[in-house]
């Protein structure tokens, strides 16, 4: 028996030219000006000029099937000469260096192109390596990987796809790499290793069944629990501390002495913020004079055929190519400028005074409502842009941070907080470290009133221990 039913379906999709500039909007300024040259070496309709087109060519007769072909679009006067208003014209700006040597991302992308992966994993690859963050890791959940890929860039996958992709991403080096949490981070490194040494095994047994144990020093429940002596537990705990916790940062040392190139740059002027966006910034790009020509002759020519049709058709994807490119290169720049705008006015007492505590709690969605965008906007640009100030180059997404109200009243940004709880663990007795308990306690003291729970996340957000772990032998 046929059943009949009406389903109502809603889904969006982004055209190519949105995703484009969502990937152009999270760039580097290094990597828009790879990503500018890859595309004029890709597409010849596209080159490097400022120049105006001359003459206007009139009204194109032609005999092409397609109707939606507009030649003349594309020999107006629109060379997208977009060096004015508000973009550095100090040549100061050009003069960011950075020396040749890859990114830590750059690093693990040439050792992908070795990897042994089909057309629908290599977008896959890319975008997990783009994902891993500074010190190896790969610290977004599966699921949200997944639902980025859909909406970013049309792609659907499958949990197993990534995993399977994530597992030959943890074959490059450095070993670790591509981990979800130390354990696994140490078991890749361990199974690299994996010989005929006792040791190594019982490493092995150590962190993937007892991992807990190890990371709170309970040696002693450990070798009863493993059945190991002394000499092996000892020769064990002396493999796993040759381990790299951090795999991504033997890389990324490597090239943390590269200037890192800003992409904005703010000055106070006569009391006034002033910002400029990095003239690198700022490629000169037009559609290309040669394919101009092509289309004149063509338009002249009395006799079309059917090749020439062809041939038009041809440079007619070209040009919509360039003139996507160009117009989402053009869009990034109005993006970017809107974004740390307003960053910059809503903390404008900050940048004036260089004062952290009057740096105001401010999240993602102040700025994106401000500036009418999303907010998957306005992270891409925080998360990827450096901004130089009379204070240092900074990262924009270190100046968001939730709020609280002090002891007066006034509302403090966390990183207040977070600066005076590593203050508090710097100046403790090490014999005696203090518990997140005592922190709050004292925190409390110099008017911050934060929970014990609240301690502990702004502790392990700044990377510090528990107090346990803290403690040193005198």
């Amino acid at each position: 028996m046929l059943n009949q039913k009406l389903q109502l379906k809603l889904s969006q999709k982004l055209s190519p030219q949105q995703i484009q500039l969502m990937k152009l909007i999270q760039m580097t300024t290094a990597e828009l000006e790879q990503k500018v040259n890859n595309e004029i070496e890709e597409n010849p309709a596209l080159e490097y000029g400022s120049e105006s087109f001359e003459d206007d060519p009139g009204e194109f007769d032609t005999d092409i099937q397609n109707e939606d072909i507009n030649v003349d679009d594309y020999l107006s006067d629109d060379n997208y000469d977009f060096s004015q208003n508000f973009y550095s014209t100090n040549e100061e700006n050009n003069n960011f260096q950075t020396k040749s040597s890859p990114s830590f991302h750059q690093y693990l992308d040439n050792q992908s192109r070795n990897l042994i992966l089909s057309n629908r994993e290599k977008p896959l690859c890319e975008f997990l390596i783009g994902s891993i963050d500074e010190s190896g890791y790969l610290r977004r959940e599966i699921d949200d990987i997944i639902d980025d890929l859909a909406f970013t860039q049309n792609i659907v996958t499958t949990k197993n796809d990534i995993l399977s992709v994530l597992k030959k991403i943890q074959d490059l080096d450095p070993p670790g790499v591509g981990a979800r949490s130390l354990q696994e981070c140490l078991l890749i490194q361990l199974n690299k290793k994996v010989n005929s040494k006792e040791s190594i095994f019982n490493s092995i047994k150590i962190i993937e069944s007892e991992f807990e144990l190890f990371s709170k020093k309970k040696f002693t429940k450990l070798s009863e629990k493993l059945n190991l002596s002394d000499s092996e537990l000892k020769a064990a705990i002396n493999e796993i501390s040759k381990l790299n916790p951090k795999p991504g940062g033997s890389i990324t040392s490597e090239f943390s002495n590269n200037t890192i190139i800003p992409d904005f740059i703010l000055k106070i002027q006569d009391g006034e913020l002033v910002v400029e966006l990095n003239k690198r910034n700022l490629p000169e790009l037009r559609l290309s004079n040669s394919f101009k020509n092509i289309l004149e002759g063509y338009k002249n020519d009395p006799n079309k055929s059917k090749s020439q049709n062809q041939a038009v058709q041809f440079l007619k994807q070209k040009l919509d190519s360039a003139k996507w490119f160009i117009e989402a290169v053009e869009q990034r720049y109005q993006t970017l400028f809107q974004t740390v705008n307003a960053i910059v006015t809503f903390q404008n007492d900050y940048f004036l005074s260089g004062e952290e505590s009057n740096l105001k709690p401010m999240i993602l969605k102040d700025i994106a409502e401000k500036i009418n965008m999303d907010i998957s906007t306005v992270s891409r640009v925080a998360n990827s842009k450096y901004i130089d100030t009379p204070y240092g180059i900074k990262l924009l997404k270190s100046y968001f941070s939730e709020g609280m109200v002090n002891k007066d009243g006034d509302e403090i940004s966390t990183i207040e907080i977070k600066k005076t709880l590593k203050l508090i663990i710097e100046s403790e007795d090490k014999a005696k470290p203090l518990s997140d308990i005592e922190l709050s306690e004292n925190l409390s003291k110099k008017g911050y009133k934060v929970a014990r729970r609240t301690v502990s996340k702004y502790r392990e957000q700044l990377d510090i221990p528990v107090a346990r772990l803290r403690k040193e032998l005198q």
